[in-house]
Parts: structure tokens; sequence; C-alpha cells
């Protein structure tokens, strides 16, 4: 299963894209599943927007993005929401918890919308424990720090099953330590789904065996 970019370009960004060099954007690219992917990209140049492009939550550009050989706007809404079920999960820059519903609540509403869950219940108090957030687990979302959201965020997208996890800069406000306990739990989670994983973020890393690196 790929994904593939076609010429693709954000119309709002299009006049500054156009004047410098990209290995995604204006380009032709295939994203492979199995690989891990780590795009690096400045400030404004479209991380969180090539997110949103491949999970097609937005649609303001020219060129094109296609899932397993076809286009996201060839998929009807009840294939997109299957695909967003069971193939593709997500964790944005702006995390998107409910702050009305606890850190546990907002986990758990992930695993069980599936038709089956993936995982058990248990398997959330595991993958707490294992990124310290066993103590904010009863807590409402709003009341969490912004690194205790980002862990909260990141086991709700490893409830699901997924051929490909998307996530954008899921580490910025975690230190050395908490980070590299999350990447952890991503590979492995990764792995044992042969799934490819895209990154994007800021700067270098070495928290992952990367198979590619792209600069936006």
């Amino acid at each position: 299963m790929e994904i593939a970019l076609q010429q693709l370009v954000p119309i709002p960004l299009r006049e500054k894209i156009l004047q410098q060099s990209s290995d995604v954007w204006n380009s032709n690219i295939t994203f492979q599943q199995g690989r891990f992917i780590k795009i690096k990209a400045p400030s404004g140049t479209g991380k969180t927007t090539l997110i949103h492009y491949l999970y097609h939550i937005r649609y303001d550009y020219t060129g094109s993005v296609s899932f397993n050989g076809k286009n996201w706007s060839d998929y009807n809404a009840e294939e997109l929401s299957g695909i967003r079920q069971q193939q593709v999960s997500v964790v944005f820059r702006d995390l998107r918890l409910f702050d009305q519903l606890t850190a546990w609540e907002n986990i758990e509403l992930k695993r069980v919308m599936m038709p089956q869950p993936y995982h058990s219940r248990e398997k959330i108090q595991e993958m707490a424990e294992q990124l310290r957030v066993t103590h904010v687990l009863k807590q409402s979302a709003k009341t969490l720090s912004y690194g205790e959201r980002q862990r909260i965020a990141i086991i709700r997208a490893l409830m699901q099953p997924f051929a490909w996890l998307m996530m954008d800069e899921p580490f910025s406000h975690l230190d050395d330590a908490n980070a590299s306990r999350a990447a952890a739990l991503i590979a492995a989670e990764c792995k044992a789904r042969n799934a490819g994983f895209i990154l994007t973020d800021l700067d270098d890393d070495q928290r992952f065996d990367y198979d590619d690196h792209f600069h936006l």
C-alpha cells in the first residue's frame, strides 16, 4: 500500500514554494508502506498542511494525492471513513483531544469506535505506564500539560488498526527521556503491523531508524 504525490502544491503557499527547492512539493514522490519516513521542514513551509493533505481533510492544492493507487478525490464518504478507521491514523499538531473528556475517555473513545477493537483496555494502561501518564488518566484533558496531552494523543492514535501512522511534531513539548519512550512505543507498534510511518518536524533527530529523509 502506498501514498503517491504528483506535482502537489498548496495554493496558499504556491508563490513561495515555486521559488525554492523541495523534495516533496511540486514533485512526483511515493511513500511505501513499512518504511519510516522523516520530513524535515522549517516553520512556514507547510508541514501541517501536508499532513492535512495526506489525511484528505484539506483540498486547497494543485496536483494530486493518491492512496493505494486511487486519488483521494475519487473515494466516496463511506470509503474515506473506512480508511480512516482501519488504515490511517494521525496525531495532528493541535492534538484534537476532547477537553470535556478525561484522558482515559479520549483514548477509549478511539478504541471502541472500531468495528472490532484492535487493542484491549489493558493495553491502554500498559501504554500509559510506558509513557508515564497513568496519573493523569482520570483527569479531564483540559487540565493536562501540553506534554501530557501529546502522550495521550500518541496512545490514542495507537488504539486503532493502521497501515499508515502520521505524526506532526509529536514530541515538541517532551523532554528527551519522554520523547525516547514515546518513540520506542511508536516504532514497536508500526513494526508489528508493517505500517508506514511519516513524521514531520523542524529538526533532525535520531529517535527512529528512518528509511527515507525528505526536505519540505
